[in-house]
């Protein structure tokens, strides 16, 4: 309910917000325009989040993962995959939870590996903190994730049955489970996020090889002939896509 309730609000001034971040230039990185895959370098910074690394791997954010301001991550997430302003927004607020720069409008990529703000036990394709390390892409974590979408395209269903079977075994392998509401909530979020942005709007039907490129690979599935949408995914669509993966969990 809370999360529907800020929803409604950012999303009642996300035309207000899109303006003054354009007036004021506050879209405007520090970054070229080039948005070629570069891997990182081992300095560069990354979070536990497939899609925040995969945007700084390709020039929509600071390509170091260093000082992103919420500007620039609303903006990025916007010109990478469409992420609509007041989704963008809602996930740049629990960011900036997170900071370490001493600047509370800026985060480095890696303060979003803090446990239970964003990052969380279950993650589809990391160890959980009891383990670790809760940062890195996990083969072994991933794989029986991975083994749930065997066709062309993942389902809402089959998302659905990926997360629930990933979150039942880290249940049984981490002493220390913990999966509180906000866990939940970002949990549902995730996987509707995947299925929105490489799927059919609210319907899902995401295309398997690019959800792969985007966990393995940390890398938008361009080559693969992914497009973005020129429809933003809201919150509201997000929400909708939340109720069906609940309702087939």
């Amino acid at each position: 309910m809370a999360t529907q309730i800020v929803a409604g609000v950012l999303s009642l001034f996300t035309p207000i917000i899109d303006g003054v971040f354009k007036v004021g230039g506050l879209f405007k990185g520090k970054d070229t325009e080039d948005h070629s895959y570069q891997k990182p370098s081992p300095t560069d910074l990354r979070s536990p989040c497939p899609m925040v690394n995969a945007l700084a791997n390709h020039g929509y954010l600071p390509r170091d993962g260093q000082n992103v301001s919420l500007a620039q991550l609303v903006a990025g997430a916007k010109a990478g995959v469409n992420l609509g302003t007041d989704s963008g927004l809602l996930v740049g607020v629990k960011a900036l939870q997170t900071s370490s720069t001493g600047n509370w409008l800026t985060f480095h990529l890696d303060d979003l590996s803090k446990h239970s703000i964003i990052e969380h036990d279950g993650s589809l394709s990391r160890k959980d903190i009891h383990s670790g390390d809760n940062h890195t892409f996990d083969p072994e974590i991933w794989a029986p994730v991975a083994a749930h979408f065997e066709g062309e395209i993942i389902s809402i269903e089959t998302a659905a049955k990926a997360r629930k079977d990933r979150l039942e075994l880290a249940q049984k392998q981490n002493p220390e489970f913990d999966f509180n509401n906000d866990a939940q909530r970002f949990s549902f979020i995730e996987t509707s996020l995947y299925l929105g942005i490489f799927g059919e709007g609210t319907e899902g039907n995401a295309k398997t090889e690019w959800v792969r490129t985007l966990f393995e690979h940390e890398r938008l599935p361009f080559d693969e002939g992914y497009k973005r949408s020129d429809k933003p995914l809201t919150i509201a669509k997000i929400l909708s896509l939340v109720d069906k993966v609940k309702a087939a969990t």
